[in-house]
């Protein structure tokens, strides 16, 4: 009998990861919207980090951190992604949480926009978000790494396009 395979702990990606983390967003989305807007930000050059969930020689999980245009300082957290034969198993809980225990204990303000759910139990605020203007839909957008409710206007990075 062999032992269980586990994944290891989130780290950065290595530029010889990027046509994995390619296939993992398009399979994860069912499409390429998720893998283009990597690439754009990457191009556009507001990328702030990029990790990954290693599994033996491969990529199961990655999120991407860019950059806000306003508010300066602030990161936007897209795309995320897990594969989907290892969703449902915490792995994309585990990563993301680990991300916000970094923005918390650094005070590095993260946005995300998403599903509410998922990213509240990772430690994401809505109610933190609750006075932020986005051009996306506020209810879906939540943040970490800043603490009361802070108002401001939210300025993603052009590749994120239009609403």
């Amino acid at each position: 009998m062999s032992a269980p395979i586990f994944p290891s702990f989130t780290r950065p990606m290595r530029a010889d990861e990027i046509a994995q983390v390619d296939a993992l967003l398009r399979k994860a989305f069912d499409g390429p919207d998720e893998a283009e807007l990597a690439v754009k930000l990457r191009r556009a050059g507001v990328m702030a980090g990029e990790m990954v969930l290693p599994l033996s020689d491969g990529v199961i999980g990655y999120y991407a951190l860019s950059n806000m245009v306003e508010p300066k300082g602030w990161l936007c957290l897209a795309p995320v992604a897990i594969a989907p034969e290892w969703q449902g198993k915490n792995h994309g809980k585990r990563m993301i949480g680990q991300l916000v225990a970094w923005a918390e204990s650094t005070k590095q303000p993260v946005v995300v926009l998403g599903q509410p759910k998922f990213y509240q139990s990772t430690g994401f605020s809505r109610a933190g978000a609750a006075k932020l203007q986005s051009p996306y839909p506020v209810k879906n957008t939540l943040l970490a790494g800043h603490e009361g409710t802070p108002e401001a206007k939210l300025t993603y990075p052009k590749a994120f396009g239009r609403v």
